[in-house]
């Protein structure tokens, strides 16, 4: 049998990531969204830990106006570790990492949606809980997002730069 070797073809968009110097000022962006909303979490986290709810209770215990329990205070803890890395590392993988949590809190917001009122709700998530996973999940894509995703980024933006090499 023999093997079909294909010709390899050079990359048609240049890697963000090799653009952007490590002291630029958007790095210093990332790193706050980063960081704040880490910070956010491992705090809601906590507290929820301290008032010593079951881990898979539904009985409605709430935390800074938001409804949790043991399992939710926990995963927001690690989430809020790994943003919190994350502004400590800084750059695009802070910029990335913010972009992705935010989708993915976007996506909890749905899933948790449809999961209200239901058996499924392990999470014990109330609607203040949805609405709190949309709008985080959209201001950490904002700041993720901040500096590289625009219509109208200016010419010495290092990922307009990567984006028009010839010009």
């Amino acid at each position: 049998m023999s093997t079909i070797h294909l010709p390899r073809m050079p990359l048609r968009g240049a890697r963000l990531d090799e653009h952007l110097p490590v002291d630029h000022r958007l790095s210093r962006v990332y790193g706050v969204g980063a960081g704040f909303f880490g910070a956010f979490l491992v705090m809601f986290g906590v507290l929820g830990l301290l008032d010593r709810i079951g881990f898979f209770s539904t009985g409605g215990d709430t935390v800074l106006g938001l409804n949790t329990n043991g399992a939710l205070s926990t995963l927001s803890i690690m989430i809020g570790v790994v943003l919190l890395a994350g502004a400590v590392i800084g750059g695009n993988l802070a910029s990335t990492l913010n972009m992705v949590t935010g989708v993915a809190f976007i996506v909890s917001g749905f899933a948790n949606l449809a999961l209200l009122e239901s058996d499924y709700n392990f999470l014990a998530f109330e609607l203040q809980n949805v609405l709190f996973s949309f709008v985080m999940g959209v201001l950490l894509m904002t700041f993720g997002m901040y500096g590289r995703v625009s219509a109208s980024l200016p010419h010495d933006n290092p990922y307009w730069r990567a984006r028009h090499e010839q010009q």
